[in-house]
């Protein structure tokens, strides 16, 4: 039995009606999770702000939990996507080039709006187990980058021969927190001093000496 075609109101489908009842709720969620808090937003303010019903919140998220989840997953994914980009156009980079590029463009793409990284930071911070779940999964992701990124200036000579596991987890948790203290302050922080300490950052763990004993 064929399924009949969903109704069309206006010209535009009932399926893209939905998509975009779903993406009024993100932007809402953003704008009132990270200017109430999240704790303090409930369902029926993302409903106004985004003008749906709850009943078509429900349609799209099981609780307000899962868009926070949402949002959380999308800010990293799209700051890994941008990061990522620009790998090409490093190829034959030095180094120190290649840091500068990647930082500052992962820098610029998540200051854009103060809003994300308060978000992403404080927010989505200590809410529940799903949440630290896929916050440690996404601290993973971003420590495989940065591991894979020493590893190619160890095999340049530019950096020691080690293991840089270990680093990748300390580099992403110092530039979480250079974050969260940049968002914390009204106005926030100077952008370039923060992407100019994290390059210097990156760089001095990279290329540190190796201590006697470690791999």
């Amino acid at each position: 039995m064929t399924t009949p075609p969903r109704r069309a109101y206006g010209g535009v489908s009932a399926d893209d009606r939905r998509a975009q009842r779903r993406a009024r709720l993100l932007v809402a969620a953003l704008e009132l999770f990270t200017a109430r808090g999240y704790q303090q937003t409930k369902i029926v303010d993302l409903c106004t702000l985004a003008g749906v019903s709850t009943r078509n919140f429900y349609e799209e998220f099981p609780a307000k939990e899962r868009v926070l989840l949402t949002l959380h997953d999308r800010i990293n994914a799209e700051a890994l996507r941008r990061v990522g980009g620009r790998l090409t156009e490093v190829a034959g980079a030095s180094t120190a080039t290649r840091v500068r590029v990647l930082i500052d463009t992962f820098i610029a793409g998540i200051t854009a709006d103060p809003r994300l990284p308060r978000l992403n930071y404080v927010e989505a911070v200590g809410v529940s187990a799903d949440l630290d779940r896929q916050h440690q999964e996404w601290v993973r992701r971003w420590a495989d980058f940065i591991e894979s990124e020493a590893r190619l200036a160890a095999t340049r000579g530019d950096a020691p021969d080690r293991d840089y596991r270990l680093t990748a987890y300390a580099v992403v948790g110092a530039i979480t927190g250079l974050l969260r203290e940049w968002q914390a302050h009204d106005p926030p922080l100077d952008t370039a001093a923060i992407a100019e300490e994290i390059r210097g950052l990156v760089l001095a763990a990279i290329t540190r000496p190796a201590v006697p004993g470690e791999p």
